[in-house]
């Protein structure tokens, strides 16, 4: 089936009867059927999307957010690539193979299959349907021929014994080696290589379900003559300690990391401009407490900037920084957009 409703606005001319039929049916499909209204971003997922992987009926939220959290880690760039490229119109159909995760913690091949029904003026999506399909016998009758091929079953059991303990070994190392790139050493916060990353992320994550981002940019007013005066050990003192209430007003799902020097950005996926401007205040006024350096009393300077559409990252992090210039040439100790 092809996107063939792509010039149309989304519509609703079923007869209650069909719209009750209609309801019927995708409740007694043993298959997984999703019905997305891009528009308001609520997503139906019937009974047997459920049963497919494990979870009380209706017992998830109704939105996108459920179907990303269920994406196996690995799976999830190549999903999104395909799926952006069929909304987007670069290509004629949505087909994807990928582990969803089950309520029990195991992942269930599945193939998820999804037509555009209608769209808004602007072109973008206004509602998608689909469906996801278990195929994780035929996924793992191929993977055990594809193992069962590589040699003889006892040399392939013990060297797979053998590789495993190696690759735990190497895998707690690894990620012990990711996160302390990803740290930065003094502050124990993200450095800039992390933020630059996560930032990619939320922009596509934004641009991809039209929600806010917004990014504070921060700094700490006045900071060379501490180091000047008390030493660069009591200006990284003070570094940790405005880390450290900093951290205390961090959500779940936000990131706060050292942009360099004493330089910070937050980064508040889902928040608009307004909300953003309140977070940044109570910063400000959490830094006040920050006992004073000799005689030094610490303060910020902060800029808020919330994302446009087809913003790039870079762009956001430039007006970023241009609010937060503002906040010093407006006297410092405020926020400024």
């Amino acid at each position: 089936m092809d996107d063939t409703s792509d010039s149309k606005p989304l519509r609703n001319d079923f007869s209650d009867l069909n719209a009750d039929m209609l309801h019927a049916v995708m409740e007694l499909v043993s298959d997984g059927i999703w019905d997305w209204n891009a528009n308001t971003g609520f997503v139906y997922r019937n009974p047997g999307w459920y049963e497919m992987l494990g979870y009380p009926r209706h017992s998830l939220e109704n939105s996108v957010f459920t179907w990303e959290n269920v994406i196996h880690p690995e799976d999830y760039p190549q999903v999104m690539t395909l799926f952006d490229a069929y909304i987007s119109r670069r290509a004629p159909h949505y087909r994807a193979e990928y582990r969803c995760r089950k309520k029990d913690g195991t992942y269930l091949w599945i193939e998820d299959r999804g037509y555009v029904i209608a769209r808004n003026p602007d072109g973008t999506v206004a509602r998608m349907v689909g469906a996801h399909r278990d195929i994780h016998t035929r996924k793992s009758s191929i993977e055990q021929l594809e193992r069962r091929n590589q040699s003889l079953e006892a040399l392939v059991a013990e060297r797979t014994r053998e590789l495993s303990r190696v690759n735990q070994q190497l895998q707690v190392q690894l990620d012990e080696n990711r996160s302390l790139a990803e740290l930065d050493t003094l502050t124990r916060v993200a450095n800039r290589y992390r933020l630059e990353k996560v930032l990619r992320e939320e922009c596509d994550r934004a641009e991809r379900f039209r929600l806010p981002l917004t990014l504070i940019a921060m700094d700490i007013d006045d900071f060379k003559p501490i180091n000047d005066k008390h030493g660069h050990a009591v200006g990284d003192q003070t570094l940790v300690r405005v880390v450290q209430n900093l951290v205390a007003r961090v959500r779940p799902g936000e990131l706060l990391a050292r942009w360099g020097g004493d330089e910070f950005m937050l980064i508040l996926p889902k928040s608009n401009l307004e909300a953003a401007k309140a977070v940044a205040q109570s910063i400000r006024q959490q830094i006040i407490q920050v006992p004073a350096v000799g005689d030094f009393k610490v303060t910020l300077s902060l800029g808020v900037a919330e994302r446009q559409s087809g913003e790039s990252p870079a762009a956001l992090m430039a007006r970023a920084d241009q609010a937060l210039y503002r906040a010093k040439a407006a006297g410092k100790d405020t926020a400024s957009e």
